[in-house]
């Protein structure tokens, strides 16, 4: 059994509904969920609760997410580092068993993230 907040009539309501354990999140709304609760972390002051970092395979086909890189307004600050992707928006780049597959897009992404040399995660 699960809780959803559920939006009618100008309020919200909390409401109890069973849910199945064998339904799966594809990898695209996995990671937009992980970058919202990254992006509610930061906002909370918790920027350690954020769990929006890990192992990136760079694609050119079949992505799990799209992402332009942006210089403004990005959904999440990345730093590339070459180990120890374990904090927000610390990816690492690999070519074998990633978190997440990205393609990199100049229009239409799913998301958009800016590259930094220091302070990732979201803002």
């Amino acid at each position: 059994m699960g809780k959803k907040w559920i939006h009618g009539f100008g309020f919200l309501v909390l409401a109890t509904c069973v849910t199945s354990p064998t339904v799966r999140l594809s990898k695209k709304d996995q990671f937009g969920l992980e970058l919202q609760l990254c992006q509610q972390a930061e906002a909370a002051g918790k920027p350690s609760k954020c769990k929006l970092y890990g192992k990136i395979e760079i694609v050119d086909v079949f992505p799990d997410v799209k992402v332009q890189k942006v210089t403004a307004f990005p959904d999440i600050k990345v730093e590339w580092v070459t180990a120890f992707p374990n904090s927000p928006g610390k990816w690492q780049k690999v070519t074998a068993f990633p978190d997440y597959k990205v393609q990199f897009v100049t229009a239409f992404p799913d998301y958009k993230v800016e590259v930094v040399t220091a302070f990732p995660g979201c803002d």
